[in-house]
C-alpha cells in the first residue's frame, strides 16, 4: 500500500466543504453549508427529527482471507467544530484577566486588521486494537473528547482591546465492530459510529449548538495486511450476492491505493461516492475545499476578487491565506496545467451506430475530395444557427462518407479549431457533417 497516496484522498475527504468560495465569512454560502458531507447527529437531535438526521454511520464490507494470518485495522476520521468568537472590551486594559468584561461581536476591526466570527475544526481519530480475522469477532470501542476553550488577546499597540475566543463543546460516541464468517475464505465486516453526545432541549432547535457537537466529513479507514477487501463495485462473481447484501449508513467504501499494483489490503468508506482507486489530479495545485473542485475555475476566480474581498479572504483562516497565497503565487505554465489533460482516450465504436459507409473519394466541382483535403464550409439555406457561424471557414476532410440513400457527407474538423486533435480522434463537438453541395473546394495554388 502506498501511504501517501492513501493519506492524500483520505485528507481531501476530511476537509472537503472546509470552505467554500468565495472564501469569505460574510458569504452566505459559507455561513448555511459548511461540513455538509459525513454529518454524525447527537442521538438525542436525531430522536427529535425521528431518524431523518442520521446518528449512526454503518460500513460493511467483505474481506478475503486467503493467508489465514490477516488482521484487521480500523480508524475513524472526522472533524469537530470549535468557535471562534470576537469579544470586544469595554476598554482597552494592559493585561487580560478572566474577569475582564467583554462583549461578543459578529466582528472587529483593529487597525488593518478584520477579526471575524468562524468556525473551526478540530481533527479527531479514534482507532480499533487490530483483531484477527480468522473467527468471528465483536468490538465496541467507547470515545470522548472533553470542552475546551482558549481566549487570545488581541492588541492595538501595547493595550488589549480585545479577544478571540475559541471553545469546543465535550463529545462521545462508540465505534462497534462486528465480523462474520461468510466462507472459509470470506469475512463481512460491520463498522458503526455512533454519536451518544447529549444536547439539552432548550437547545436541540440551534443548528449551531447541534452541529457543535456533530462529527462532520465522518469516514473510516478499514485495512487488513495479509487480507484482500472486496470491491463493492466491482465484486468477484462468487461474491458478487454477499457484495449487494452489504448495507452502508451514510458512506461508501471503496478499495484505496494503487490500482496498477492492485492494492487490496485498505479501504476507504467515505462519505463521498468515490470509485475504486480515487486519486488527486497531479495538476491540482492544492486543496481548494469546495464541492465542486475545478482548481481552474476557481483560480479564476480567486484572481479577480477585489483588493477588500482578498484581504477578508487572507484574515479569515489558515486555510484560506494558502488558497490566496498559491493562487497569486501560481505560474503560468501550472496554470495551463490546470486547462485540462486527457487519459486513457477511447474512441467511440461509431461504425456499430452509423449506418453510413466510408468511401475513398468524391467529386465536388469537377475536384476529386478525399481525407485529408482541404474545403470551404458553405452551408445551404435550410442550415441552423451553428451551421452558419461556421459559413466560410476553412475545413480539413476527416472522413467522406455516403449514406444509405447514397448521399455524400463530409465529416470536417475545423482548420482554426484548438481542439482539432479530438476532432481526428473521432471526439464529439469537434466534428461536423455537411453535404456535397456545402462544401467548395480549396485547390492549391
Amino acid at each position: 500500500m502506498n501511504r501517501d497516496l492513501v493519506d492524500k484522498v483520505v485528507n481531501a475527504v476530511l476537509y472537503e466543504g472546509y470552505i467554500l468560495y468565495p472564501y469569505r465569512a460574510s458569504s452566505k454560502k459559507n455561513q448555511r453549508e459548511r461540513f455538509t458531507f459525513g454529518r454524525v447527529y447527537p442521538k438525542d437531535y436525531s430522536d427529535a427529527q425521528n431518524g431523518a438526521e442520521p446518528c449512526v454511520m454503518q460500513t460493511e464490507c467483505l474481506v478475503r482471507n486467503e493467508s489465514r494470518d490477516a488482521v484487521l485495522g480500523i480508524s475513524v476520521r472526522f472533524l469537530q467544530l470549535s468557535a471562534r468568537e470576537i469579544g470586544k472590551l469595554g476598554a482597552p486594559v494592559d493585561q487580560f484577566t478572566h474577569d475582564t468584561p467583554f462583549e461578543i461581536v459578529p466582528e472587529l476591526r483593529v487597525g488593518t486588521q478584520l477579526y471575524q466570527a468562524w468556525q473551526e475544526a478540530i481533527e479527531r481519530e479514534v482507532s480499533l486494537p487490530d483483531v484477527s480475522l480468522n473467527e468471528a469477532a465483536e468490538r465496541e470501542q467507547p470515545f470522548q473528547f472533553s470542552a475546551g476553550r482558549t481566549i487570545e488577546p488581541i492588541r492595538n499597540g501595547p493595550k488589549i482591546v480585545a479577544v478571540v475566543v475559541r471553545r469546543s463543546e465535550a463529545i462521545k460516541g462508540t465505534i462497534q465492530l462486528m465480523t462474520r464468517l461468510i466462507d472459509d475464505k470470506v469475512m463481512k465486516i460491520t463498522t458503526r459510529v455512533i454519536n451518544e453526545t447529549g444536547i439539552d432541549k432548550d437547545k436541540i432547535d440551534d443548528s449551531d449548538e447541534v452541529i457543535m457537537r456533530t462529527f462532520a466529513s465522518t469516514h473510516t479507514i478499514l485495512s487488513a495486511p495479509g487480507g484482500e477487501f472486496v470491491s463493492l463495485l466491482d465484486p468477484a462473481p462468487d461474491y458478487e450476492a454477499e457484495a449487494n447484501k452489504c448495507k452502508n449508513i451514510g458512506c461508501w467504501p471503496v478499495l484505496v491505493g494503487e490500482e496498477k499494483k492492485n492494492d487490496r489490503d485498505t479501504m476507504l468508506s467515505s462519505p463521498i461516492i468515490l470509485y475504486d482507486y480515487p486519486k488527486i489530479a497531479a495538476e491540482s495545485a492544492g486543496d481548494l475545499f469546495d464541492s465542486t473542485e475545478i482548481d481552474e475555475i476557481l483560480t479564476l476566480r480567486v484572481k479577480t476578487m477585489t483588493d477588500a474581498e482578498k484581504a477578508e479572504m487572507r484574515n479569515l483562516d489558515e486555510q484560506a491565506r494558502r488558497i490566496l497565497e498559491r493562487t497569486e503565487n501560481i505560474t503560468a505554465d501550472h496554470f495551463m496545467q490546470m486547462h485540462g489533460t486527457m487519459r486513457n482516450v477511447r474512441s467511440a465504436n461509431e461504425d456499430f451506430f452509423n449506418p453510413a459507409k466510408q468511401i475513398e473519394s468524391a467529386t465536388v466541382q469537377g475536384v476529386d475530395l478525399k481525407k485529408g483535403d482541404r474545403v470551404r464550409i458553405r452551408p445551404k439555406k435550410r442550415a441552423d444557427v451553428m451551421d452558419l457561424a461556421l459559413n466560410g471557414k476553412i475545413a480539413v476532410i476527416e472522413a467522406v462518407e455516403q449514406d444509405v440513400e447514397d448521399q455524400i457527407h463530409f465529416a470536417l474538423i475545423l482548420e482554426d479549431d484548438p481542439g482539432k486533435d479530438l476532432g481526428f480522434m473521432r471526439q464529439p463537438g469537434h466534428r461536423f457533417f455537411f453535404g456535397a453541395d456545402e462544401v467548395e473546394p480549396i485547390v492549391a495554388e
